[in-house]
C-alpha cells in the first residue's frame, strides 16, 4: 500500500506550491471532494523512488472555534490521523511565528514522522534559514523551495527513507482484490453481505490496513477474491458530519492496492461532484473499473430512464467501464456484476504482443494523427506493453513526447474501441 504524505502548515506558506511539485501538476485542484473543505487536495507523487499520495490540506487554524477556518482545521485534523507521514511546512522569509508553533504543538502528538520544510529558501544561507526552526522540537529542519525545486526531492526521500520499497506490480497470490468504493450508504457493506451469506462473512483487519478499511476473503465458483470494503465503521454519535463517514485518504490507498475495483452510486440519489471525482481517481489510477448502480428495484420506468441519462452526463468519462444495475439486498444483478469483475481482472492482467499492439497503433494513427508541436508532428511507429496491473503500453517513434495528453485520450478511446477488443 502507498504511503501518504500530508502537508501541513499555517496559511500562505506554499503547501498549494509543493504539492504541485510533488505530483508535477500545474493545478493544486486534484481531487476537490464536496464536504471536506475546499482547500483539501489529493494526488499521486511523483518525486523521489517510492510511490506515495499527497493530501494539501487548508491552512490550519487549530484555535479556531467556529466558522470555515474551524472546519477546515477539523479536517486537517482528520487528515493528519490519518497520515503514514506528515511535512510541516513553515516559511522561511517569515520566520518562526507563534502560529507555526501553536501548530506544533499538535504534531507533537501525533504517532507518525513529522519533516518541518523551511519553505522559500531560494538565495538564502541555508544554515540561518534553518536555524530558529529547531525551536520548533520536531527535528532538523530542511530548506527548500517549492516554487525552484530546490531540495524537493531530498525532502521527500527522507519523508519516505523508513518505508519499505514498493512489491512488484504483478499480483504475489491467486486472490483478485476487489476494493468497494462509493459514498456513505449507497450499499457497500450490504453488497458484501449478500454476496457471502451472513454466515460465510470472515472479515479482519488486515496488517497494514486501518481501522477504516475491513478485508474479506471469499471463494466463488472455485476462484478467490478478497473484498476491501472503504465503508466507514464508526458509529453515527461519532461522526461529525455525512463526508466522514468514510475514510477518504484510505479510499484513495485502497484504490491503488486493488487489482479491480467496484464504484458504487445509489440509483435513487443524484450523482454528486464526489461520485466523479472518485471516479476519475480510479481512472487516473489505471485500475480497472466497473459500476455498480445499486437500489435500482421498485424504481418505475421513468426515473430509471432519468437516472441513465443523468449517470450518461455526469460519467460519460466511464464509457468503457461496464455498468450494472443492482439491487444489493434482492441480491438481483449480482452474478453479472461479478462476471465483470473477472473479466475487468482478465483485461488489467491480459499480455499483448508487440506486433497486435504495433497494428493497433497503425490503425489508431491512420484515423487521426497526432496534432503538429512546432513544426514538425509527432510519428508513432510501434508500441510494446511495459507492465500490467494497469496494463501500460509504451509507444516508439519520432518525437513522441511531444505527443498531447488529448491525443492520449483520443488513442485509449480508439483503443477501447469494438473494432479492437
Amino acid at each position: 500500500m502507498k504511503p501518504t504524505l500530508v502537508l501541513v502548515g499555517r496559511p500562505n506558506v506554499g503547501k498549494s506550491t509543493l504539492f504541485n511539485r510533488l505530483t508535477k501538476s500545474r493545478d493544486a485542484i486534484v481531487a476537490d471532494l464536496p464536504g471536506l473543505t475546499r482547500d483539501r487536495h489529493y494526488g499521486h507523487g511523483k518525486l523521489g523512488k517510492k510511490p506515495h499520495l499527497v493530501v494539501d490540506t487548508g491552512g490550519f487554524e487549530p484555535l479556531v472555534k467556529e466558522g470555515i477556518l474551524h472546519e477546515m482545521a477539523r479536517q486537517t485534523e482528520q487528515a493528519i490521523a490519518e497520515a503514514d507521514a506528515i511535512i510541516f511546512v513553515v516559511d522561511g522569509r517569515t520566520g518562526l511565528t507563534p502560529h507555526d508553533k501553536e501548530i506544533a504543538n499538535k504534531l507533537r502528538r501525533v504517532d507518525c514522522p513529522v519533516i518541518v520544510a523551511v519553505n522559500k529558501a531560494e538565495g538564502m544561507n541555508t544554515g540561518m534559514v534553518e536555524a530558529e526552526f529547531h525551536e520548533l522540537g520536531l527535528g532538523e529542519p530542511n530548506a527548500i523551495s517549492a516554487a525552484h525545486g530546490e531540495g524537493v526531492r531530498g525532502l521527500v526521500e527522507l519523508a519516505l527513507e523508513d518505508f519499505p520499497e514498493p512489491e512488484d506490480d504483478e499480483w504475489h497470490s491467486d486472490a483478485i482484490r476487489v476494493a468497494i468504493v462509493g459514498r456513505p450508504n449507497v450499499g457497500k457493506s450490504t453488497l458484501i453481505n449478500t454476496v457471502l451469506g451472513e454466515e460465510r462473512v470472515i472479515a479482519f483487519d488486515a496488517p497494514g490496513t486501518t481501522r477504516d478499511s475491513i478485508e474479506i476473503d471469499f471463494e466463488k465458483a472455485g476462484r478467490k477474491y478478497v473484498l476491501v470494503d472503504t465503508a466507514g465503521m464508526r458509529k453515527r454519535g461519532k461522526v461529525f458530519e455525512s463526508i466522514e463517514k468514510f475514510s477518504v485518504v484510505k479510499t484513495l490507498q485502497a484504490i491503488e492496492d486493488a487489482n479491480v475495483v467496484i464504484l458504487m452510486v445509489d440509483a435513487r440519489a443524484d450523482v454528486s461532484d464526489q461520485d466523479a471525482h472518485i471516479a476519475d481517481f480510479i481512472v487516473q489510477s489505471g485500475k480497472a473499473l466497473v459500476v455498480a448502480v445499486n437500489k435500482w428495484d421498485g424504481l418505475d420506468s421513468y426515473v430509471r430512464e432519468q437516472t441513465r441519462q443523468i449517470l450518461q452526463r455526469k460519467l460519460q468519462f466511464l464509457s468503457f467501464a461496464k455498468f450494472h444495475f443492482i439491487s444489493a439486498r434482492d441480491n438481483i444483478g449480482l452474478e453479472s456484476l461479478f462476471r465483470s469483475v473477472d473479466s475487468a481482472y482478465a483485461a488489467a492482467m491480459a499480455k499483448m504482443t508487440t506486433p497486435r499492439l504495433t497494428r493497433v497503433l497503425i490503425d489508431a494513427v491512420a484515423k487521426q494523427a497526432p496534432a503538429k508541436h512546432g513544426l514538425f508532428r509527432p510519428k508513432p511507429r510501434y508500441a510494446h506493453q511495459g507492465g500490467s496491473n494497469p496494463p501500460i503500453i509504451v509507444i516508439h517513434g519520432n518525437a513522441v513526447d511531444k505527443i498531447t495528453f488529448g491525443y492520449i485520450r483520443t488513442l485509449i478511446t480508439i483503443t477501447w474501441s469494438p473494432h479492437h477488443e
